[in-house]
């Protein structure tokens, strides 16, 4: 063997190399439709191995009609590189909802041969919602400030008029007065409550364990509205800090096992589960500074509810949206804001058979922000 010879299988060798390294779907199509190459990704992506994928052609594994088709025929017709966003793919192979971003090149070596890769819109739609929910939030935040000044002023009065008329009303107007009085403080308390979204102060932010957060939650939960429901736990013991709010984490977490144990409500196979899990891969631009800060800890609460219907799951996190007959619809809307002024991302995912909420947080460093930070923190 000469060493051109050599040279070019090992550069074949760290070509394959590379491309199984790439954190995306990437195959290689002949001009006869042959899938010739595929990386470890595809393999996870198409559900196959590479040795099962050469022996199909592209048209028998995505399906019919399917735009990545068209894009491959457009390519190898114009000779020049294509993307495309949003393209769905979904099949019983792949998976019920599978869209997708392509971008789909020639291969000027092999005549004829074409390069597609993919990437999932799953996590970049998340970030992309997670925006309008902090977008939903902010409105939250001056809609408080406004009900705060215009609205508690003029209730009090209304209030102190009605205790007034109470002293000389004969019992039957008296049940009137009491029922201005009652509907005044529900609205005080509900503008109270929105007051909340207002609080522009920086969070005081320091390495807090969330196993304690978690365990604390479940022993208010088992005491009082989940006495009768099992909560369970799958913990990664080796989690680094999460850099938060203790305070503020309980607040989040209680709120979102008081609604798994609302959605489950008298079922006696009820479930929550509790889980926490090591994720690097997510970076996110920092409100603020010039830094980004990796996303590595995962925490999801899960129920084996009914699930959120299919309308009210894209604006889950918008205040006033609820689905509870007495419920204000601020409760997730608090929540999302809390994530969102940590830096983290949230995300609910719903079926008939249950609710997972999912939430993505920075890891605790010394300096959590700083330009040479990935965010991730160490693991234990």
């Amino acid at each position: 063997m000469n060493a051109t010879v050599a040279q070019s299988m090992d550069m074949a060798d760290a070509a394959h190399i590379v491309l199984n390294t790439i954190r995306r779907p990437v195959i290689m199509v002949d001009a006869e439709g042959f899938i010739t190459f595929a990386n470890a990704d595809a393999e996870d992506f198409f559900r196959s191995s590479a040795t099962m994928l050469a022996r199909n052609t592209l048209p028998k594994l995505i399906p019919f009609g399917s735009p990545l088709l068209t894009l491959v025929d457009q390519v190898r017709e114009r000779r020049a590189p294509v993307n495309e966003y949003r393209v769905d793919v979904s099949s019983p192979r792949l998976g019920i909802e599978k869209v997708v971003d392509l971008y789909v090149a020639p291969v000027p070596e092999f005549p004829g041969s074409v390069v597609v890769m993919f990437q999932e819109r799953s996590m970049a739609d998340k970030i992309d919602r997670q925006m309008t929910h902090r977008g939903a939030a902010r409105s939250v935040t001056g809609l408080a400030a406004m009900l705060a000044h215009e609205i508690k002023n003029p209730l009090s009065g209304i209030r102190g008029a009605a205790q007034l008329l109470e002293l000389s009303a004969s019992d039957e107007d008296r049940a009137l007065t009491r029922l201005i009085t009652d509907e005044t403080d529900r609205i005080v308390s509900l503008v109270d409550r929105m007051e909340v979204f207002s609080d522009e102060r920086p969070i005081d932010r320091y390495p807090v364990n969330i196993h304690v957060v978690l365990d604390h939650v479940k022993a208010i939960a088992k005491n009082g509205f989940a006495k009768r429901i099992k909560i369970l736990e799958d913990y990664d013991p080796s989690l680094p800090p999460v850099f938060a709010n203790r305070d503020q984490l309980i607040q989040v977490f209680l709120n979102l096992v008081k609604n798994a144990a609302e959605a489950i409500g008298g079922d006696p196979q009820g479930e929550i589960s509790l889980t926490t899990a090591f994720r690097p891969g997510i970076r996110v631009s920092v409100p603020g500074t010039q830094g980004r800060v990796s996303l590595p800890l995962e925490f999801c609460v899960r129920d084996n509810g009914s699930g959120v219907s299919e309308d009210i799951l894209p604006i889950l996190f918008d205040p006033f949206i609820t689905t509870k007959p007495n419920g204000s619809g601020l409760g997730l809307a608090l929540v999302a804001k809390i994530v969102g002024e940590h830096g983290g991302i949230i995300e609910c995912e719903s079926t008939p058979r249950g609710t997972t909420f999912r939430i993505l947080m920075p890891a605790w460093k010394e300096t959590p922000f700083g330009t040479d930070d990935d965010g991730e923190g160490d693991r234990k």
